[in-house]
């Protein structure tokens, strides 16, 4: 029996991380045909690609030919751009400006997935035309990296975001799900950064945000260029963990808020708030309400679900 594949085809690179799975299934259940492609966790699910290797790369975007590609591998963690600096420059700009090249070459749009962090932090909110002044080598490398991507691809699309959350297979997949234990672990006092202005941002709604734009542009080629995408509500670490505790009834009573400036690891923006009117005027977006959102993400990892079944189910 043919089974009908839909026509249009989209290709996710980073497709077994955090965004990438929503990513995936976002288009995957919205009528297109996609593949995606990952390198140390990607079998049997996904093609095994690795993105340095230019030769790999160009075939199997000649091969599926792709109509969009969605970019969302990258090494993320700014304490390992700090020490790992080549291999993440390699990830982060190299294997995307050569990502923009082949799009370019089979006519895809590209949307690669770049970062609040390429702002200082000091002027919020921030539009996409605001001048970039990254402070960190993470936020450097992401912008780079966009600067590669549109050198190569004058028709791409950059997509920045600030911090994730979601559906994780680990806790330690998101720097907001990696306070849970923290969290639920009352027995003993934990501190929480209280300095640093966040947006946590649902992948849901992201890849909702994806699909969308790459809907548009294929209704109209002048969807291209710089966008923003970003939750609403302004949260630092030490507030997020206390909604947390407050969605599953826990106590918070043992988290410490810490004002002052984080003087370890790489160097963080004090408030990289992004503008989303750009997107918000092309009708394009979704918000998944913080409490509703990690509610979801984090319930697997609930230690003791059993009184708690009552509260919530």
């Amino acid at each position: 029996e043919d089974v009908d594949v839909p026509s249009r085809r989209v290709l996710i690179t980073g497709a077994t991380g955090l965004l990438g799975r929503a990513v995936f299934k976002e288009f995957n259940e919205n009528n297109w045909n996609a593949v995606g492609c990952g390198y140390r966790r990607a079998q049997p699910r996904f093609e095994q690609i690795n993105l340095l290797d230019s030769i790999a790369v160009h075939d199997i975007i000649h091969d599926f030919q792709p109509h969009v590609i969605v970019h969302c591998a990258a090494e993320r963690r700014p304490d390992v751009v700090e020490s790992q600096p080549d291999t993440a420059s390699q990830l982060n700009v190299s294997a995307s400006g050569n990502l923009a090249k082949e799009a370019a070459g089979v006519g895809a749009f590209l949307i690669y997935i770049s970062t609040d962090y390429v702002f200082d932090g000091t002027s919020p909110p921030y539009k996409e035309t605001d001048v970039p002044n990254p402070l960190n080598l993470y936020g450097k490398t992401k912008l780079e990296g966009e600067k590669a991507v549109l050198e190569n691809n004058e028709d791409a699309a950059i997509l920045r975001i600030p911090v994730l959350y979601g559906e994780v297979e680990r806790l330690e997949e998101s720097a907001v799900t990696v306070m849970f234990d923290k969290v639920q672990f009352s027995n003993k006092s934990a501190n929480m950064d209280h300095w640093q202005q966040r947006f946590p941002t649902n992948v849901k709604d992201v890849a909702a945000v994806c699909r969308q734009l790459a809907e548009k542009r294929m209704l109209d080629p002048s969807v291209k260029g710089t966008f923003h995408w970003s939750g609403s509500e302004q949260m630092t670490k030490y507030e997020m963990a206390c909604a947390i505790a407050d969605a599953f009834n826990l106590p918070s009573s043992h988290l410490r808020p810490i004002t002052d400036c984080p003087v370890v690891g790489a160097l963080r923006p004090r408030n990289a708030q992004l503008d989303c009117s750009k997107l918000e005027m092309l009708g394009i977006g979704q918000r998944t309400p913080f409490r509703t959102g990690i509610k979801e993400s984090l319930w697997p990892f609930l230690v003791d679900k059993r009184w708690r079944q009552t509260v919530f189910h």
